[in-house]
């Protein structure tokens, strides 16, 4: 659905965007996920038409975004970071606006107008302006223009910035529902979200990609530092001694205090060794308690850590 092939981005002298290729299956929702500046945004705004590359090909459901601009973008709905609202509008015009300016008949926007309240949630406020909506409605209208025209692939960048915890969680499984029916990808620096809502990730960093794959499967093909958890019971600065005794501990610190007096730590230790048998034996010969070790691997964060700092890349 979407193929990007050595792909560049020059603003004057400087490489924005270097030589990066990947290509999004219909129905598939990537995450496109990296540090600001990392290039995340002006890849977006190539993909949709907003920038011509540099250098490079880009295609959207089999047309060039440059050579077959018009024919590409009508299978393209766009949420930039920030939404493109007329705020003395209300809802209801903003997207009859919206999608007569892509070329729908009246009698379509009518009935995508109901369809996409429904799905975003905003049937109650169709006749209400914008401008005394709260950022997190306003994106659910941003998100409504982005689909009123019923595109194939959707574009969102950092669609849940600058909105508070309740309105993410809305908005996130507001997005989970728009995967499978559209080809989705996602621009974000968060990384809990790439976890609840991607299939798959890319990480760029500088303008270049350095990983390509599931959330789930980073861990296992990056060597690294893997993270243990371990419930224990005695004297913290003790135990926290003991643990940074061993050989291929990097880091110890105490997480949280449970009932019952144990202690929960995490432990972030060398990947290659399985160090937990040295652990369970440092804290029993220690004369403290011992209610649980568990390895959890690496997070996300981990791994978007090491690969934004360090020249480390993980090939498709």
């Amino acid at each position: 659905m979407i193929e990007i092939d050595h792909v560049w981005k020059y603003f004057g002298d400087f490489p924005a965007v270097t030589d990066i290729s990947f290509t999004v299956e219909k129905g598939e929702v990537l995450g496109f996920l990296g540090p600001n500046g990392a290039g995340k945004s002006t890849t977006m705004k190539m993909i949709t038409g907003f920038l011509p590359p540099s250098a490079g090909t880009v295609n959207v459901a089999g047309f060039d975004i440059v050579t077959n601009s018009l024919e590409a973008r009508r299978h393209i709905g766009y949420l930039p970071e920030t939404v493109p609202l007329y705020t003395d509008m209300t809802i209801t015009d903003y997207l009859s606006f919206m999608g007569k300016i892509r070329g729908m008949s009246t009698p379509d926007i009518r009935r995508r107008i109901g369809e996409v309240a429904d799905v975003t949630g905003l049937e109650g406020y169709l006749t209400t302006y914008i401008g005394k909506l709260s950022k997190g409605y306003r994106q659910r209208v941003g998100i409504a223009q982005a689909i009123i025209h019923e595109p194939d692939v959707l574009i969102l960048d950092e669609p849940t910035i600058g909105i508070d915890p309740i309105q993410v969680v809305d908005t996130r499984r507001l997005i989970r529902g728009l995967g499978g029916e559209h080809t989705l990808i996602i621009s974000t620096h968060i990384l809990p979200e790439v976890s609840m809502i991607c299939e798959r990730v890319i990480i760029i960093h500088e303008g270049q990609i350095v990983a390509v794959d599931k959330p789930e499967n980073l861990a296992t093909r990056l060597q690294g530092v893997e993270r243990i958890e371990v419930d224990a019971r005695g004297p913290t600065k003790d135990i926290i001694a003991a643990l940074q005794g061993i050989e291929g501990i990097h880091e110890v610190e105490r997480s949280y205090v449970q009932d019952g007096g144990f202690s929960t730590y995490v432990v972030r230790a060398n990947a290659k060794a399985d160090l937990r048998a040295q652990m369970a034996v440092a804290i029993v010969n220690g004369g403290w308690e011992l209610l649980r070790l568990q390895s959890i691997g690496m997070s996300l964060e981990d791994i978007f850590l090491k690969l934004t700092t360090t020249e480390e890349v993980l090939e498709d």
